[in-house]
């Protein structure tokens, strides 16, 4: 009896083995596959339900847009093969380019686009503006679709291309018309590539594979634009949270690119010879200290006065960003050096002032109770600077309780808008990419339409009709009027406490080249020999 029941032990673990085998022998060569250490773990997979930076990469990895920003932030067509607007501006026809399918075969049709950009518009700070000036959307065939306004945008390329906050994906139709609110958990796109669910593993690993029925656009890439030619097979994010386990697997070879490097660390990983450190991006990142304007002490201005007073930019950068070859103190919600980079209306905050601080708070009514800092050390310069944040605010009288989680449960939280002591939360730490803050269109933060707006929801009508007036302004000139008086009234009511600015590099192994400057790290026109 012994010896069939080896027989058909022996006969099981072959016929186990086989698919395993062929799987092996199906791996691409090494110099295929590209190993990348990413800042977070992967958690949220649709990119207009989060507008944070992982599930960002995640969507623009499987999933296109119809104009893409090219790397001086400039919109070109990327779905979209031609497009022309009616001569009273209220009309925009867009046409589909050929060779568009999504990754289950089923091409991408003009029910798909409008669905997805409905969905779009209900979550996004660009797409909620977008909407406010449109009229209808409808289907003129498979290919081709018509985008009525009500009055005029010159913005609407810029919009429909956008890669920061919450971003204009296309979605199956099916996918698009779900609960916007609810994050889809299909991951079926038509880009460049393709998610490997059966590999992912969270908390380990993210993979995705070469879409071989992908067709680029014919141009050279330039940032998101132009053609997404993929050089390599497969993409592997390895989750490393600890940043001395990043640096020993990029000197060794194990990992081919570390995303963002732990600034403590870059000396040490740039004196090896076989290491880059270099920046991917223009404009620097913006860090901010987000309060949550539903519930008291918040919802009046003067505790988020109070905010303002009683931190200097300078410890939380130190604390987060290291040595100060990396970061700057600035108080432009738009970002220093960007073309909206002012800081009028702000002068009063360069220092701190903890009498002001203190005298504001009691304004407020604030008694001392308990707020609720949401923060997690995944991200380690977030963690160090919610400590400095909670060390600030009780010099002057701020009652702040720290509670530590994991980055997933941190961003999911930030969207609870439910009372801090019922699984909200009073305030965060974060910070967001030049890019995404260095315009009163794309600026997240400061947007103040109340319920529509980011986590934190802040809500005054006078900054959105300042904001209203920057998008509808004819000329530079008349726009950098409304830019300043936009400026002004954020200052005084702070949707959030700017905390300076800071350049984040990568670092890549010497055989690594291609990666292209963008408001995320992109894995198309990656090479590695």
């Amino acid at each position: 009896m012994r010896l069939p029941r080896l027989a058909a032990a022996l006969a099981l673990t072959a016929a186990t083995l086989l698919p395993l085998a062929a799987r092996a022998q199906a791996q691409p060569a090494p110099n295929r596959v590209l190993r990348v250490a990413p800042h977070a773990d992967l958690k949220t997979l649709d990119p207009v339900a989060a507008s944070i930076v992982i599930t960002r990469m995640h969507g623009l990895m499987i999933y296109e847009t119809l104009f893409a920003w090219d790397s001086n932030l400039q919109p070109k067509p990327q779905m979209v093969e031609s497009f022309e607007t009616s001569p009273d501006k209220l009309t925009w026809t867009f046409t589909l380019r050929p060779g568009l399918k999504f990754h289950d075969g089923q091409p991408v049709t003009t029910k798909d686009v409008i669905a997805s950009l409905e969905r779009w518009m209900k979550r996004d700070t660009i797409g909620g503006k977008l909407a406010e000036y449109t009229e209808g959307m409808e289907a003129v065939d498979a290919k081709t679709f018509k985008l009525r306004l009500k009055r005029p945008l010159a913005l609407v390329p810029f919009a429909l291309g956008s890669a920061v906050g919450q971003i204009p994906v296309i979605m199956r139709e099916a996918d698009a018309r779900s609960d916007p609110m609810k994050p889809v958990t299909t991951t079926i796109g038509s880009g460049p590539f393709k998610f490997n669910r059966e590999e992912w593993r969270s908390g380990s690993k993210v993979v995705y594979d070469r879409n071989p029925d992908y067709v680029p656009r014919s141009e050279p890439a330039d940032g998101l634009a132009g053609g997404r030619v993929v050089k390599v097979d497969r993409v592997e994010w390895l989750i490393m949270p600890d940043a001395a386990t990043a640096a020993a697997a990029l000197q060794t070879g194990e990992i081919d690119i570390w995303e963002q490097p732990s600034q403590d660390l870059i000396p040490t990983i740039a004196s090896n010879r076989d290491i880059k450190v270099e920046r991917y991006s223009n404009l620097a990142n913006q860090v901010m200290l987000r309060p949550n304007h539903l519930y008291p002490p918040f919802d009046n201005p003067k505790a988020r006065l109070a905010l303002a007073y009683a931190t200097d930019q300078a410890d939380f950068l130190a604390a987060g960003f290291g040595d100060e070859e990396w970061w700057k103190r600035c108080n432009a919600y738009f970002v220093c050096g960007s073309p909206n980079g002012t800081e009028i209306g702000t002068e009063g905050y360069a220092k701190p002032d903890l009498e002001k601080a203190r005298q504001l708070l009691k304004e407020s009514g604030y008694k001392g109770e308990k707020l609720l800092l949401t923060t997690s050390n995944d991200i380690a310069p977030i963690g160090r600077m919610a400590e400095v944040a909670a060390a600030s605010l009780k010099k002057v009288g701020f009652n702040v309780d720290v509670q530590f989680a994991d980055w997933g449960a941190v961003t999911t939280r930030q969207q609870n808008k439910g009372r801090p002591d019922q699984g909200g939360w009073n305030l965060f730490v974060t910070y967001a990419s030049g890019a995404t803050m260095q315009s009163p269109l794309t600026n997240i933060g400061t947007n103040m339409a109340c319920q529509r707006a980011w986590a934190g929801w802040p809500c005054d009508a006078e900054a959105e009709k300042l904001r209203g007036a920057f998008v509808d302004a004819p000329d530079d000139a008349s726009r950098k009027i409304a830019l300043e008086a936009l400026h002004k009234r954020l200052a005084e009511v702070q949707p959030y406490r700017v905390l300076g600015q800071f350049d984040q590099p990568y670092a890549r192994r010497a055989n690594v080249s291609g990666v292209l400057a963008a408001p995320v790290m992109l894995f198309w026109n990656v090479e590695k020999k």
